[in-house]
Parts: structure tokens; C-alpha cells; sequence
């Protein structure tokens, strides 16, 4: 018995549909089930390897390449993702949230002193010089805070 073309493909299309159907099904059942303290925790990760990103950046800068825009920039990006890091600490629990808050405190003072010695005209040699000195400690001081908080 021969079937008609349709008939072929409308089975295989109803094959299809049901498959993508379980996809999707697993997918939103997988999403319901991640936990407000797994949601908080992924932000506190996200937001620690955004900081050493912008960290990283502001290590590369020179006097030579140091500007005051750039700087300012990456600073801000570091102040969204520490007041990411805050907002979620209600969410961890008490353990990661004591590790969350130490280092979020401990560099949270290190962003200010560095965005504070911006506030000198970077068009000056020594200024810029000690702008990318700054940048160094601060790399370092994120490396010291952000340490204790596991991400793997």
C-alpha cells in the first residue's frame, strides 16, 4: 500500500513537533529548578570574572596609554558588578555570603582610592605614572580579595 505524499509528511512533522515539544518541556522544567542561592551564586560568579576582566584591562594600561576615559570606564563596570555581588549576598548561604561580603568590603575601598587619584589631570607624566601604579595595586588587591570566593 502506497501512502500519499502528505501522509509521509505529516507524520514527520508530527514527529518533529513532539520532539521539539520534550526539548522545550525539559528545558523549562530545568530553569524552574535553579534555586534562588544557585541564581545568587551565579551572579557573584559572573560578576567576580567581569571584575577580573576590567581588572585585566586596567593592568595592561602605560603611561604612555592611560586615559582618563578608559579608566573611568572600567572602574564603573567594576562598581556594577560589586554592587551585583551586594545584591545578591541575601541569596547565598552563610558561608558564601561572609565570603561575598569580606571581599566585596576589601575591594570596594581599593576601586575608591583608585577612582579618587583620577581626580589629578592625567596629562602630567608623573600623574600618569602614578595612575597605572594604582591600577597595579589594584589589580593585586583584587586578586587578595576575590581569592576565597570558589567559582568552580
Amino acid at each position: 500500500m502506497r501512502q500519499h505524499p502528505q501522509t509521509r509528511l505529516g507524520a514527520g512533522m508530527r514527529a518533529a513537533c513532539s520532539v521539539l515539544a520534550v526539548v522545550l518541556l525539559v528545558s523549562a522544567v530545568g530553569a524552574c529548578g535553579e534555586s534562588d542561592e544557585e541564581k545568587a551564586q551565579n551572579t557573584v560568579c559572573n560578576a567576580k570574572a567581569d571584575i577580573g576582566e576590567q581588572v585585566d584591562e586596567l593592568k595592561a594600561v602605560t603611561p604612555a596609554t592611560v586615559t582618563g576615559d578608559d579608566v573611568t570606564q572600567n572602574l564603573d563596570e567594576i562598581k556594577t558588578d560589586l554592587k551585583n555581588i551586594e545584591a545578591a549576598q541575601g541569596d547565598l548561604s552563610e558561608d558564601r555570603r561572609s565570603e561575598a561580603e569580606a571581599a566585596t568590603k576589601a575591594f570596594t575601598g581599593s576601586v575608591q582610592a583608585t577612582a579618587s587619584q583620577l581626580g589629578s589631570s592625567l596629562s602630567a607624566a608623573d600623574a600618569k605614572a602614578q595612575v597605572v601604579t594604582a591600577l597595579d595595586q589594584l589589580a593585586a588587591s583584587y586578586q587578595k580579595a576575590f581569592a576565597p570566593l570558589d567559582c568552580n
